[in-house]
């Protein structure tokens, strides 16, 4: 092929740089092998093979994908560097590995791919003893996170959904599950030719056709779905449960069982969805917003449904908290990391469940492009609220956070009333409003932009901002809008729940605090913030002894700043 021809190529095959994806120079192979740890063809071999597996390309410049050639080859051919490769790499799969070698035919310029495979089930792949990874442009040893992450794999690769169970019957789904199921894939399909043709199916064409069954043989996928409650012992030792619970004033808990397809909705149902009123300052009405979104809800439930790591025979848990809904499910995030799909650009190479996943896909349950966590996003975006959040997901669980309460108010209303924002802007901005780290060149550009103000780690809403869509006169820098976020919150849990203990307000007000503070220091500052809000506010009172010494509302107390409940 031509050196355009072959600039294409390599354009199709890896678009840009990043963690399956490397290009390099390396004109003289004779110590570019086996030379420099973290800069030589083994390193970068072992950083691709320990997260998904992708291309090492030599011989184009690095960044810019000018086709400049491999000069020198020394003794190597791509049979010979395969095997010395290999062996230099302990634990790479050698029936994936390939090197294509090209030679253009104008230039007669030669480039080397290197097709590299991901690693096998916990086996991270070493060069140089030490197991490497991609962070940003340069080459460091895996993290402890993603070690536990590739340890913790499954050695089967099986889909657990897909394996039939003998014993199971059509008998042993429920009716009401059926009829639902024909209905949502009548819906996924409402454009084909067949469309007409499935009230008049059989249910067992309809749960083949469907991708439930496998050639009428239940699948535990169709189990989970359409499963009945006493069903459930073929999923043994698996629980095949959906946890609610509530950790508020109130406590309460409740297990729910296949179905999936219907009880994921009595689950949602649980959940306390008030609704509420934001006051713009630069409009005349109200923004209504419901707490939670309903399609957020059940998008973040099917997500844990059909990525849970069933072999850990775990439940699905949903908690749901004053101010948040936080949702866990099994396993690792399975295909890169959640802020890979915020964009909606990176669609899923690999699923965990596939069986699973193309059943709820045909029963319009998810998609399997990769756009739930994108919808999410803009869902929580639509409503001014924080956005959904993985921050606390682990190796061995994924966790996300859904908000149902403000963080701060000068991030709520410069959505609301900058609705020209980009995307990756309001995602920057609401790590910043969770105090979390934005990489510096991130926060630079924010700076530029006139967005925040403040010293790393401490960014926050620039007052030019904020006066410009009105709420300057209500700026106070960082510690005056903290205490009127903080005594916004109290004032609403109080209208929310009624008269609550002052160990209970600390334990909600302390993750809204400093994460420098002391549990000492953020304890004085909860009991000045309550007196002020006795003495001089004159808004909340005290009463009681013993156990039944609670915070409550008077008579006096003011309505809410941002926020009023309908």
């Amino acid at each position: 092929m031509t050196e355009n021809e072959l600039r294409r190529y390599i354009q199709g095959l890896c678009p840009k740089e990043n963690e399956s994806c490397e290009w390099k120079e390396f004109k003289n192979l004779k110590h570019a092998v086996s030379g420099a740890k973290g800069d030589d063809i083994i390193s970068y071999v072992s950083a691709l093979a320990n997260m998904q597996g992708g291309c090492l390309i030599a011989g184009v410049k690095d960044g810019s994908l000018e086709i400049v050639g491999i000069h020198e080859l020394h003794d190597y051919t791509p049979e010979n560097i395969r095997r010395r490769i290999l062996g230099k790499c302990p634990n790479l799969d050698s029936e994936g590995f390939q090197v294509e070698a090209i030679t253009t035919t104008d230039s007669n310029k030669k480039v080397w791919i290197f097709h590299v495979p991901r690693h096998k089930p916990r086996l991270p792949v070493y060069a140089h003893d030490t197991a490497w990874q991609r962070l940003d442009d340069s080459l460091i040893g895996l993290r402890p996170e993603r070690l536990a992450a590739i340890l913790a794999e499954p050695l089967s690769q099986k889909d657990w959904t897909a394996q039939i169970v003998a014993d199971a019957s059509l008998a042993d789904l429920d009716k009401q599950a059926l009829s639902k199921a024909r209905e949502k894939f009548k819906e996924k399909n409402r454009t084909a030719s067949f469309v007409g043709e499935i009230d008049d199916w059989d249910d067992l064409t309809l749960l083949d056709r469907a991708k439930i069954s496998i050639q009428g043989k239940m699948t535990r996928a169709a189990l989970l779905l359409l499963g009945r409650n006493e069903s459930s012992h073929f999923l043994l030792p698996h629980p095949a449960q959906i946890t609610w619970k509530l950790d508020a004033e109130e406590k309460a808990y409740e297990h729910f069982s296949p179905p999936f397809l219907l009880t994921t909705t009595e689950v949602l149902l649980r959940v306390r969805n008030i609704r509420y009123k934001i006051f713009p300052d630069n409009y005349l009405l109200a923004a209504e917003v419901n707490k939670y979104e309903t399609r957020v809800i059940l998008e973040a439930l099917h997500n844990c449904i059909a990525h849970q790591d069933y072999a850990a025979s775990a439940r699905i848990t949903v908690t749901e908290k004053v101010d948040r809904l936080i949702f866990e499910n099994s396993g690792n995030f399975y295909d890169g990391r959640p802020e890979d799909y915020y964009s909606g650009e990176r669609t899923p190479r690999r699923y965990r469940n596939p069986w699973l996943a193309q059943a709820m896909v045909n029963l319009n349950m998810i998609d399997t492009l990769g756009l739930g966590i994108h919808s999410m996003i803009l869902a929580q975006r639509q409503r001014y609220f924080p956005l959904p959040d993985y921050a606390k997901s682990t190796p061995e669980q994924v966790v996300l956070e859904i908000f149902g309460h403000l963080i701060d108010e000068n991030y709520t209303k410069l959505l609301l009333e900058r609705q020209d924002l980009a995307l990756n802007t309001v995602i920057l901005l609401d790590r910043l409003q969770k105090n979390q780290a934005i990489p510096d060149d991130a926060a630079a550009k924010l700076r530029r932009q006139g967005l925040i103000e403040g010293r790393k780690p401490h960014y926050f809403v620039s007052a030019k901002i904020a006066a410009a869509t009105g709420t300057g006169t209500a700026y106070t820098r960082s510690r005056g809008l903290e205490k009127k976020k903080l005594k916004e919150f109290v004032l609403q849990h109080l209208r929310d729940l009624g008269p609550t203990p002052r160990a209970r307000l600390e334990e909600l007000l302390f993750e809204m605090l400093p994460v420098d503070l002391t549990s000492v220091k953020k304890q004085n500052k909860v009991k000045n913030l309550l007196s002020e809000m006795r003495a001089k506010d004159q808004s909340i009172k005290s009463s009681g002894k013993g156990t039944n010494y609670k915070w409550r509302l008077t008579e006096n107390s003011p309505s809410p700043g941002a926020f009023k409940k309908l």
